[in-house]
């Protein structure tokens, strides 16, 4: 059974950081494709960064050069960092594999 759990979420202030972690259960992240998407009160949702089986990364125009995905496949995680945060980053944030996601955490943003 593939099982995701978001952790790392939290309050932070404009231009903070945060670091994103997801740990997969159930398969092998390294061998799939790994998204991470979010989606903000009262809005869609929004995808934000995958990570494909080759270790390619992309990104919304929104987070490129701010967000960086990646993962560690000792450990079956994958992560998002999260630098020079902006309110408007504020969302609940969910890590994807084939249209499945985990529970979410939350990133406020805000002085």
């Amino acid at each position: 059974e593939v099982q995701l759990v978001e952790s790392g979420g939290g309050l932070v202030q404009p231009g903070g950081s945060l670091r994103l972690s997801c740990a997969a259960s159930g398969f092998s992240l390294s061998l799939y494709a790994m998204t991470w998407v979010r989606q903000a009160p009262g809005k869609g949702l929004e995808w934000v960064s995958t990570i494909n089986s080759g270790g390619n990364t992309h990104y919304a125009d929104s987070v490129k050069g701010r967000f960086t995905i990646s993962r560690d496949n000792a450990k079956n995680t994958l992560y998002l960092q999260l630098n020079s945060l902006k309110t408007e980053d504020t969302a609940m944030y969910y890590c994807e594999k084939d249209q499945v996601r985990g529970q979410g955490t939350q990133v406020t943003v805000s002085s």
